[in-house]
């Protein structure tokens, strides 16, 4: 089976490479050329367009930016549909819109071929170790073809029709944002009051208020850098994404929104591609108090691939 990979970002990048650590003859794409040389130098081949890599593969995997790429991808000049989709599999992990991507998906299927959503949550550290969590919606007959593809970035979890998976990807990422939120009110509160950001950290762990963005997010508070690798420009991304959805179904979404505003706050203060947690850097600030811990703290972008 021949893979092709389009979007090499952080995330992409990595996540490509496992697939090549696996074995796989793959071609690669991104809108920018430099992007490619990692994984060129891996002994990956490059293409010009996404329909050039279409052409040169069995299975594409795509893993760009938001909807409007993903649209491109597809719809574009020299996308998907501008060549042959026959028999040909695709599997998206981008974050993107469920009323697209499930539009998208089925004008991919009109021409023959079999779209699977696969979005994944975990950070980019998951995505080097390639234990990537990946919300799988699709036929089960074409998550099966494809399964070893998936599996060599992540973790299946099957959410039932072609579209649920990115339903999940947002619902998650809602959770994972409102908590990120929170925990810079409660972190710069136990400080104010007396208790020791670390002894705090360790005693919330494993506790009701324990979660995700506990366990893997507060050491880049304690660091200071707040996680860059993942920019506040993607959270105000998702976020937006999210607001649309809970918009779409009627859920009243005051806490979503009061979370979206705090991420704008950060943004304003900080630009866009301060990382993710600067969200509590806004609260530490407008307190006066810094929430720094010595130690060593591993970066998520530091951690080491399997085999190297």
């Amino acid at each position: 089976m021949k893979v092709g990979f389009i979007g090499l970002g952080m995330m992409g990048r990595n996540a490509a490479l496992n697939i090549l650590r696996k074995g796989f003859d793959m071609v690669v794409y991104d809108v920018r050329s430099d992007a490619m040389k990692p994984l060129a130098d891996r002994g990956a081949n490059t293409a010009g367009s996404p329909a050039e890599v279409l052409d040169r593969v069995d299975v594409v995997v795509t893993m760009v930016f938001g909807p409007n790429e993903i649209e491109a991808v597809v719809r574009g000049q020299n996308g998907f549909l501008s060549t042959s989709c026959q028999g040909k599999y695709w599997i998206d992990l981008t974050t993107s819109s469920p009323h697209l991507m499930r539009s998208l998906g089925a004008e991919f299927a009109a021409a023959g071929g079999h779209p699977v959503d696969a979005p994944v949550t975990g950070s980019v550290d998951s995505a080097i170790r390639g234990d990537m969590i990946m919300f799988v919606g699709g036929e089960d007959h074409d998550i099966e073809h494809v399964r070893q593809v998936i599996e060599a970035m992540g973790e299946v979890r099957k959410v039932g029709r072609h579209g649920n998976g990115y339903v999940a990807k947002l619902v998650n990422n809602q959770l994972w944002k409102i908590h990120a939120a929170a925990i810079g009110e409660a972190m710069v509160a136990a400080k104010l009051a007396g208790l020791d950001p670390e002894v705090w950290w360790t005693a919330m762990k494993g506790g009701a208020a324990d979660s995700f963005v506990m366990q893997h997010d507060v050491p880049s508070i304690f660091a200071g850098h707040y996680d860059p690798s993942f920019p506040l420009a993607l959270c105000l991304k998702d976020l937006g994404l999210i607001e649309q959805l809970m918009n779409e179904t009627g859920t009243r979404n005051e806490l979503t929104r009061a979370t979206h505003d705090r991420f704008k706050e950060a943004a304003a203060r900080y630009g866009k591609e301060a990382g993710e947690m600067t969200v509590c850097k806004v609260i530490e600030d407008d307190a006066g108090v810094e929430l720094r811990v010595s130690g060593d703290w591993i970066a998520p972008w530091e951690v080491e691939a399997p085999g190297e």
